[in-house]
């Protein structure tokens, strides 16, 4: 139930990064082959039926439960040009935002909890465990320190490679940070997903001009982030699981 891909950003992961050819030659060897036609629905059901169980899970929770959670993603944000559509005036409402030619993107991290949002870093180059551990080593306790989470706050990330590392898990276990078991392919279940929309939204309407203005301005717009915003995000989030619950795991229009 893994890709050749994924295969490859593990052995990645500890240092020793192997040739895709070379993975696929050696589990032929060992009578393993992939099933493409039939993997991605199947993995659909499983991510499913993992956010399901997620929700169920969970939805006894109480409210401060949730709001001792530090959520956290990473996001690429483009640097857009803005058209206008043909025979119409120069207004927010006629314009479509496209991707500016040779513009680029950045990569960044952030988080935030229900009393508001923390630091954002500009991720620089190709993130991998070492730079997500520095990442973590530098702002995740003092996020938590500022936002007043306390020192059993729970801390809350996807299951990419990189965050499920076995250093980086070691990481967490020597710095007693308790982390969310988390389902794998779960946007809806992330809040963070909706702030991530609306800053693309607030960057985008300052026209940024450059990647050094693009940076300036999602981390200004971050900065601006009402705490109201994010309260509410994380007091409305027993409403997301029983969504999702009603959506059998599926999309929600969260």
């Amino acid at each position: 139930m893994i890709t050749l891909d994924e295969l490859q950003r593990s052995t990645a992961e500890v240092g020793d990064s192997v040739h895709r050819t070379t993975i696929s030659r050696i589990l032929h060897k060992s009578g393993l082959y992939g099933r493409v036609a039939r993997r991605k629905p199947f993995l659909k059901d499983i991510h499913k039926k993992c956010c399901l169980k997620f929700a169920t899970s969970h939805l006894g929770d109480t409210p401060n439960m949730w709001k001792k959670v530090l959520w956290s993603d990473e996001t690429e944000i483009e640097l857009l040009a803005t058209m206008r559509k043909s025979n119409t005036a120069h207004h927010p409402e006629h314009t479509i935002p496209t991707v500016k030619h040779g513009g680029g993107s950045i990569m960044v991290w952030a988080c935030f909890s229900s009393a508001g949002t923390r630091k954002m870093v500009k991720i620089d180059g190709k993130m991998d465990g070492a730079k997500y551990r520095t990442i973590l080593e530098e702002n995740l306790m003092e996020s938590a320190k500022d936002l007043r989470l306390g020192r059993r706050f729970v801390f809350q990330q996807d299951n990419d490679p990189k965050h499920k590392a076995k250093s980086t898990m070691e990481w967490f276990k020597n710095k007693h940070i308790q982390v969310l078991e988390w389902p794998s392919q779960s946007p809806d279940l992330n809040p963070i997903e909706n702030l991530w929309k609306e800053l693309k939204t607030a960057v985008h309407k300052c026209s940024p001009s450059n990647l050094t203005e693009l940076e300036l301005f999602c981390k200004e717009e971050w900065e601006k982030m009402s705490v109201s915003r994010c309260a509410k995000l994380i007091e409305t989030y027993p409403k997301r699981l029983t969504a999702v619950i009603a959506a059998k795991g599926g999309a929600t229009k969260y």
